[in-house]
């Protein structure tokens, strides 16, 4: 199923819906997975465990917060796509961030765990059928359909990747840039 598929928006994830072209979600989840292994760590991991501006996340921090998010919502599509209706909670990923540490872990191994956490997100979407993709419950208030939570998970990568792009990568070179909304 393709993202033009979802029929109700996305609520908090509806800003990132821009980011993938209308594709199918197996063939999304596949291009995120191959930039995962295209990416060129060695200048993010110079930066160690230095954010580009004070109360910002590391780039480790960055990529461990994407692991934790797709355990949270690949769960989530889990428990709808199998037709589970129980109201399910928000997280709340500052809190998840404070009680985890990336330091003394090299950015090889986090982003290797991202990796792992992918293909697993792939196998559980092999998964659903068309009815599991388009079932859909209320998260925090607001309804989300299980195809809705695939594309979520790819588009807050490449959110997050384009932050790492543009706010941390210049301190690799030297060129420093202004502060941005989220993380």
């Amino acid at each position: 199923m393709k993202k033009s598929d979802i029929n109700q928006p996305p609520c908090y994830f509806d800003r990132y819906m821009s980011r993938v072209d209308d594709i199918e979600i197996s063939d999304a989840l596949r291009r995120s997975q191959t930039e995962l292994e295209n990416l060129d760590l060695e200048k993010p991991g110079r930066l160690g465990d230095v954010a580009y501006a004070e109360g910002k996340w590391t780039v480790k921090d960055i990529f461990q917060h994407l692991i934790d998010a797709e355990h949270v919502l690949s769960y989530r599509a889990l428990r709808i796509g199998r037709n589970d209706e129980t109201i399910l909670p928000g997280f709340d990923q500052d809190l998840f961030a404070a009680n985890v540490s990336t330091k003394g872990r090299s950015i090889e191994k986090i982003v290797n765990q991202l990796k792992l956490i992918r293909k697993t997100t792939e196998s559980l979407f092999e998964t659903f059928d068309q009815a599991a993709m388009l079932r859909s419950t209320a998260i925090s208030g607001n309804q989300m359909s299980v195809l809705a939570y695939g594309f979520a998970i790819v588009e807050h990568q490449g959110h997050h990747l384009e932050i790492i792009d543009k706010r941390y990568l210049p301190f690799v070179t030297g060129q420093p840039t202004g502060e941005d909304a989220h993380r």
